[in-house]
């Protein structure tokens, strides 16, 4: 089958969830994307694919180099993913053919797609989070009461997890699961502490769009036992690093067949096999140490986030509502909770009365995605770029610390 079907991801995930199942067993390829990414995908979904993909997952990606891009993941990838999951599971004393899945992750992203693979690929139950529940923990533990007889396996990103610690009725649901997959976004050190000293089974993991998902994984052991980073690489995958970058580079047989280049499907660009991902590490004994993104994008609440990007969409939002702004910059800073927030500096065209102009500017910022929304807005009169037209970030960035 040629074409590629496409399946909104509009908040209830148990019926999508279905719907995949079923467009898996008809052997469809499958777009899953949010409503407002529908229109993006126009141009690739009757584009020829390449051959002897099978049926295959279309997936969005912040790709390694900046930018949103189409991603395509053959299903046959995401199982033999799915399998060297169920061997590393096993290595630590759990198994997979007797647990239940808990995902309150969009099924949009890999890491939200990828429970629904293992669950179907092991046989187990899988139950999907609303929202909501990860939002009100004391709801959560009265919806989703954990099974004794069935080990759970949670996902989850730091945001999620921050939030479940700080009630009670969350840590105390916490407890209950057999092991919690931390990814999307570094572990703070301070959540990691605490998740230590409560107990929690946590295994901060690593992976990507483009690998499948988890490549690397920490043991729950090794983890409350002090040590830190992403663990070793699973059965399926290699890692190393770029020699003259330092980026780490995935050697592994649930790599995507494709990117969409804008015109046509194209392989993922490898060296002798191997893929250079936007993550700057160290490996070290105990396994992968993440050092940040070497291209300009952030991780906020484990999306990833494209500044550039961002003060485009709100110039374009500031033109339709008709505010007088000369400029935007968003710089970003560190937050304990979504790992990292934007702060925009604003330069208004005339004097204005600042307080209502923040007020409106935070009122069109609502029309993006949580991630992208300025944690606070900034009045900064000398606002303006270099000779050369160019943000000078860095001097922008000390005036930002400098403010008392």
């Amino acid at each position: 089958m040629s074409g590629i079907a496409v399946l909104l991801d509009q908040g209830d995930r148990a019926a999508l969830a279905e719907q995949l199942r079923q467009h898996w067993l008809e052997g469809r390829n499958t777009a899953v994307v949010t409503p407002q990414e529908r229109a993006q995908l126009e141009p690739l979904l009757a584009a020829p694919l390449p051959q002897g993909v099978g049926p295959a997952l279309v997936l969005g990606t912040g790709g390694s180099t900046g930018g949103r891009q189409w991603c395509l993941q053959p299903l046959a990838h995401l199982q033999r993913a799915a399998l060297a999951t169920a061997e590393w599971l096993e290595g630590i004393g759990i198994d997979a053919g007797a647990c239940e899945l808990l995902n309150p992750l969009p099924l949009h992203h890999i890491s939200g797609l990828m429970p629904l693979v293992r669950a179907e690929h092991w046989r187990v139950p899988l139950r999907c989070l609303p929202p909501q529940w990860l939002r009100e923990p004391a709801l959560l533990a009265q919806q989703c009461p954990l099974d004794p007889a069935r080990p759970a396996l949670l996902s989850l990103v730091p945001t999620q997890l921050q939030r479940l610690l700080e009630d009670s009725s969350g840590l105390a649901w916490l407890r209950g699961c057999a092991l919690i997959w931390v990814g999307g976004a570094a572990l703070p050190q301070p959540l990691a502490e605490v998740c230590r000293r409560e107990g929690l089974p946590l295994a901060p993991c690593y992976g990507s769009t483009e690998t499948g998902a988890m490549v690397a994984a920490l043991a729950p052991q090794a983890f409350l036992a002090g040590e830190s980073g992403c663990g070793q690489p699973l059965s399926h995958a290699e890692l190393r690093l770029e020699p003259s970058s330092g980026a780490l580079q995935i050697r592994s047989g649930s790599l995507a067949a494709a990117l969409w280049s804008g015109d046509a499907w194209q392989p993922l660009p490898l060296q002798q096999g191997w893929w250079s991902s936007g993550d700057l590490a160290r490996l070290e004994a105990h396994g992968l140490q993440l050092r940040g993104r070497r291209d300009g994008a952030i991780q906020s609440g484990a999306e990833t986030v494209f500044p550039e990007q961002v003060e485009e969409a709100l110039l374009r939002l500031i033109r339709e509502a008709g505010l007088t702004i000369e400029a935007v910059l968003l710089l970003p800073e560190e937050d304990s909770l979504w790992g990292a927030r934007l702060s925009a500096l604003v330069r208004p065209a005339e004097p204005q009365d600042w307080p209502a102009l923040e007020r409106s500017l935070r009122q069109l910022a609502e029309h993006l995605p949580p991630a992208q929304r300025p944690r606070q807005w900034l009045l900064c009169e000398g606002l303006e770029r270099n000779a050369m037209g160019k943000w000078d970030r860095q001097r922008w960035r000390q005036w930002l610390e400098s403010r008392p």
